[in-house]
This record gives C-alpha cells, structure tokens and sequence, in this order.
C-alpha cells in the first residue's frame, strides 16, 4: 500500500499485519455489532455548512481537556491488549501522543505496565481503572498510578459484566496466543508481528501478573479476571475511588442523562459518553446519538467528553459542535499502531489533526474553542433529528 491517506486505509493495513485474534479485538462489537457500526455510521447523517470569503487565515487547535491544555481536543482512549497490535504497544503509542501533544490513556488491562510506560516516555498519562472486586488490589493500582505521575484518572463503569463479543470466543483470545494449529497458521502470515513480539518480554497484561496474589503467571490469570470484573459496583464506590485517587477523575461510560446527572454529583471532573465502543450492550445508542442529552443535563456542570466511532477529523469537529468539550480515539490509533507501529499513531493523529484544521476553516472557523452548533446544516436541531431517526 502507498502512504496511508485515511484511517481506513490503516484498518487494512492493520488487518494484513496484525494476528487475526487481536485485529478481532480491536475490530468488534457485541452480539450482532449493531451499536458497534452505528458509532461509527450515524456521524454521516450530520450534515456540515460551507461558509466563504471568511478569513481563515491564522487557525489553532489548540484546547484543554480536564485542564490539561492539548494540541487539538483528541485524546488516545484506554484500549486493552494494545501491546498485541504491536509489541511494546503502549509505550509506542504514549510516545506518539507526546509528540503529538495529546493525552494518551493506559489501561488497566494493558500489556506494558504503568511503570514501564512511565519509565519509557517523558509526558504524564492518564490511567483507566477497572474496578476490581478486590479492593486492596484497586488501592496498589491508583497509588502506582499516583506514583508514575499519571495526571488523571480515567474510571470506567460500564464493564461491571462483560459484554460477549463473537469473534473473541471463536478465535480463543488470549495473551500471548495459545499454540493451536489455526493460530500457527495465522501466525506463519504475519512474519512482521512475531518477529517484533519475539524481541520483547512484554507478552502479559503488566499491571496485574505479579501484583495479585496467586496470579504469576498467564495461566492464572484469565480465571482471575473472569471472577474480578464487579456487578455490585456502585456510586459509593465512586467516591471511594476518588477519595482515593486525590486527583483529576474522569468517569467514562455515561450514555443515559439519568447516569450523567449522578456523575456530575459525585465531584468528578469530567465524564466521557461512551459505550464501550459498542463491545457491552449491543442495541444501545450510539455515543454521537447519545450526546447531545447528556450535554443537555449536565453541560454547564461537569466537562463533558466524548468517546465511540471517530475515524476522521471531521468526526471530531461534529462531536465538538453537538457540544463536547474534547475527544477520544481508540480503533482508530490501534489500526495505525497496528500497521506501522509507532509511526502508524502519530500518522493517525496527523490524519485526525489535518482533517480537523481543514474542515474547520472551511466551515468558517480559525480557533477550534469556537465550534459550536453554528457549523450544523440546520443546526443542532436538525442534527439531533437526524441521529434520532
């Protein structure tokens, strides 16, 4: 392929390079992957105005997100198993984020600990949490996080239990790959990938083997995790986590005003829209289609952040306008992390950051802090009659 131009062309890159099993991951949703496809595919019914002879001279993306001043308002969203796109993932993609003065987000489920990623990279990350029934466990995790110099805490409530996702079964995930036949053989085609992941120790998930008791090794853990993800979490262990944490709390997973309201009582800072990139409840809204309501309620409250289906800066800008403070991409990085290593993410974040300075001007805009509704054929109204269709 000659030099990607989209970040589509990235997912197909990525799909000729990466192990089938962690492309799956990357690339699905749950059940039928409705709300999956649609994060991505309600974005086309919002329609943008052309505006002319308006100067478009002297442009700047730059923004804050959570305080944080950002070069545009995107961020690499928390994706688990990002060091089996590509070996050493995480701190492939924290450095590209650096250099492209964007927050980047480890997740709690990541391949690279959050001392290697600290040891590796010179800016502060954020930190996704997963909250654990094992709460001594979730303490020792936010004080690492707390003493690696993570800026902010990203909590997610939206995986109390897990969404079952088709291919991830079918294909038998696992980190590193078992050795059955079928994944040999898929192996055997992606020469690149397994002679990177060979020059590397980082194969299991680094912020749990060696930190829970009775887990040391990868045989042990799946169980583990199987039994740890929490359904009786609740808000008083949201303040718990806070209380904790001492710092910048975000909460990701709103996609109902009711939820918005009560995380905009619990004192944090921001909250992300998101469905988990349609990998939990299948039939859910789409984030896009879920936003506007959310900034309705809780907008002049609480930073509202969005996450889910953004492949494009014109996908950026469109959030922006329906009233999102700041963004995140996830498959869209994994694919470039995917299909050129660290090369690939700061490609996608420049594909992202070109297409988000260009659409801007032509909507008549120089200073991203001034995208509003204004920029809406129709305006908000009719975007929101759109999605809702």
């Amino acid at each position: 392929m000659a030099q990607p131009l989209t970040i589509e062309d990235l997912r197909l890159l990525a799909k000729r390079r990466v192990p089938r099993m962690f492309y799956d991951y990357a690339d699905s949703g749950a059940w039928t992957e409705g709300t999956y496809r649609a994060n991505e595919t309600d974005f086309a019914g919002i329609k943008l105005r052309q505006r002319v002879a308006v100067d478009m001279t002297n442009r700047t993306l730059e923004s804050t997100m959570v305080g944080q001043t950002v070069a545009m308002p995107v961020a690499l969203a928390p994706t688990g198993l990002t060091g089996m796109q590509h070996a050493d993932g995480e701190i492939l993609a924290a450095k590209a984020a650096a250099k492209a003065g964007v927050p980047f987000t480890l997740s709690t489920m990541s391949i690279c600990s959050i001392e290697d990623v600290a040891n590796h990279t010179g800016s502060p990350f954020w930190f996704q949490l997963y909250v654990m029934k094992d709460r001594d466990f979730i303490a020792r995790l936010i004080q690492r996080a707390k003493t690696a110099g993570c800026s902010a805490l990203v909590l997610t409530l939206d995986l109390q239990v897990l969404g079952q996702r088709h291919k991830d079964i079918r294909n038998g995930l696992s980190a590193p790959p078992k050795p059955t036949l079928a994944n040999l053989i898929n192996l055997a085609f992606k020469p690149r990938w397994c002679l990177k992941m060979l020059d590397t120790p980082r194969r299991g998930f680094g912020n749990i083997v060696g930190h829970v008791s009775g887990v040391a090794d990868m045989s042990s853990l799946s169980s583990w995790t199987a039994s740890q993800f929490d359904p009786a979490l609740s808000w008083d262990d949201v303040k718990w986590i806070k209380d904790q944490w001492g710092g910048k709390l975000i909460i990701k997973g709103i996609l109902d005003p009711e939820d918005a309201e009560l995380a905009a009582q619990s004192g944090a800072d921001a909250l992300i829209v998101s469905n988990h990139g349609g990998r939990q409840l299948d039939g859910a809204l789409s984030s896009i289609a879920a936003l506007p309501a959310i900034v309705d309620q809780v907008g002049n409250r609480i930073e509202v952040l969005f996450d889910g289906g953004i492949r494009s800066g014109q996908d950026v800008i469109k959030a922006l306008a329906l009233g999102a403070h700041g963004t995140f991409i996830g498959r869209a990085f994994l694919y470039g992390l995917g299909a050129m290593g660290e090369k690939g993410v700061t490609l996608a974040l420049d594909i992202i950051r070109k297409e988000l300075d260009i659409t801007m001007a032509l909507c008549g805009l120089r200073d991203v802090k001034d995208v509003d509704q204004r920029i809406l054929l129709g305006g908000r109204e009719e975007a929101v009659r759109r999605l809702s269709l």
